[in-house]
């Protein structure tokens, strides 16, 4: 969690950087729709699905202390995610303009925007080969229980996109953040690899197809690659309906999904990755009681710190978004645009949050495919409610793309439902009776910290946004722990004992 805070903090001072630098211009909506592309490829490789397959099964072979038969597995996987990527980017280069016109921005009109949404595309396909060995990467060490160089290095990627604003931006325009996200592939990598040499693992030149263990990873990555692919389409479809919106709807959407994965990162990934080595070894012990309690505890304690942050983003949105990014060529007009987004996802943060921990026990227990087949049926769902609620917001005068937002709120949050029903059929049960009164107690503690924070507002509406929403942010925090620990939520005084216990 500290590591992904880091690489929140960095990732945050670089949605700064980029709203001074671009504003919601045009071209900044042609580096979101180029980057769309890669950023699948990305959380296909290095965010999710490659992980998922290859943890439980590479974890396996460390339980049984088969080191060399780990080892072999992993050069495989890596040299078969080497030349998948590298042939699927030189045929997405060539047809980029293809896709740019049909798939990843059928909305734009201008010639120019066409032009550098396409060359901006080719230049960021460099990184998503360097993600697929980099993802491969942070599988390794998670699954030796080593968690802190692959937490940090989402910042180091963040670094590679600053660099570009400084050094390239004010020479090459978007071309240069185009090249600073190649540099960030190449850093995410680069930080992994001291871990890499302490694991004193051993490279082998080979595909390794014919190996029982590699066809296992393919045979489990198959379903969540289609999982992944379904959750990166749903935000692809918002890039493609945005990019038929008012100019600036598609930057303002990704500013504001940017700020709701700072929270979503360090609550819920940094969560997740920890977790899903331990639920699979508690299913390869076939220890299913102890992982059920666990997979209980975690998502109780998810739901704690979620919950907040949720309501926090909601409340808050306006000055956070005017303190955050309100400078250069980001002015009022952008803010408005921003925060109107972040309203309908923040609305949905705590679907998110818990929707990382639940399939992750689906994972844990070789199952890729109930993931795959619920996101599929959300995966519709958004495209519905994306159409339906854009052309609502349109009709009655409200900006369309808080539309989209919410759509994907809507869904996620369907898909968390069904997910959640599922794991406690296949776990005969979770324990939800004992777990009712600290959940009560949460919900109690978050109603305390929303009446709180819609006194402060009230109270503070003729003072700076740095009052309303950076101290804002400090009340609504207080409140929440202390209402938290006069509700008797469990977690209110758990975490802050496991901190202690952990610096002690």
């Amino acid at each position: 969690m500290v590591g992904m805070a880091f690489s929140s903090v960095i990732g945050l001072v670089t949605t700064m950087l980029v709203s001074r630098a671009f504003g919601t211009s045009a071209e900044l909506d042609a580096f979101y729709a180029a980057n769309r592309l890669t950023e699948i490829l990305f959380n296909l490789m290095a965010g999710g699905a490659l992980a998922s397959a290859f943890v439980p099964t590479f974890t396996g072979f460390l339980t049984l202390e088969d080191h060399q038969g780990a080892w072999k597995l992993a050069s495989s996987i890596a040299n078969l995610v080497l030349l998948a990527l590298t042939l699927i980017s030189v045929v997405v280069a060539i047809l980029a303009p293809w896709l740019v016109t049909n798939i990843l921005a059928p909305g734009f009109e201008d010639e120019a925007q066409i032009e550098l949404t396409i060359n901006l595309l080719r230049i960021m396909l460099l990184s998503s080969i360097i993600f697929g060995i980099s993802g491969l990467s942070m599988g390794i060490l998670n699954a030796h229980q080593h968690f802190a160089l692959p937490a940090i290095a989402p910042a180091f990627y963040r670094f590679g996109w600053i660099l570009g604003i400084w050094f390239m931006v004010p020479r090459m325009g978007i071309y240069g953040l185009g090249w600073g996200v190649v540099l960030g592939a190449a850093l995410h990598l680069l930080v992994q690899i001291p871990g890499l040499i302490r694991r004193r693992g051993v490279y082998s030149p080979i595909l390794g197809l014919e190996n029982p263990a590699v066809r296992e990873v393919g045979r489990l990555m198959a379903p969540r690659l289609i999982g992944v692919a379904v959750v990166q389409i749903n935000f692809l479809v918002n890039t493609i309906i945005a990019s038929t919106q008012p100019e600036g709807s598609l930057a303002a959407i990704n500013f504001a999904l940017a700020l709701m994965i700072m929270p979503q990162a360090v609550i819920a990934q940094a969560t997740a990755i920890a977790a899903l080595p331990t639920f699979s070894q508690q299913v390869a012990r076939g220890n299913f009681e102890e992982m059920r309690a666990s997979l209980a505890s975690t998502l109780r304690g998810v739901l704690f710190l979620s919950l907040p942050a949720s309501l926090g983003l909601v409340l808050l949105r306006e000055p956070l978004v005017s303190l955050l990014l309100e400078r250069g060529a980001f002015d009022i007009n952008s803010t408005e645009k921003v925060a109107w987004a972040l309203l309908w996802y923040g609305a949905g943060l705590v679907g998110h949050s818990l929707l990382e921990i639940i399939v992750r026990a689906f994972y844990a227990m070789k199952d890729t495919r109930t993931p795959v087949i619920v996101g599929g049926v959300a995966m519709s769902l958004n495209v519905v409610f994306s159409l339906m609620f854009s052309s609502l917001f349109a009709e009655i005068g409200w900006a369309p793309h808080g539309g989209l937002a919410l759509g994907n709120s809507l869904a996620t949050a369907i898909e968390c439902l069904a997910l959640l029903y599922l794991i406690r059929r296949r776990l005969n049960g979770l324990g939800l009776g004992q777990m009712l009164p600290g959940i009560l107690a949460t919900l109690g503690a978050g109603l305390c910290m929303s009446l709180v924070l819609i006194l402060w507002l009230n109270l503070t509406s003729q003072r700076s946004v740095l009052v309303i929403g950076g101290i804002g942010i400090l009340v609504g925090v207080v409140s929440y722990w202390v209402a938290g620990l006069i509700f008797r939520a469990p977690d209110a005084r758990e975490y802050p004992r496991s901190l202690l216990k952990r610096i002690g």
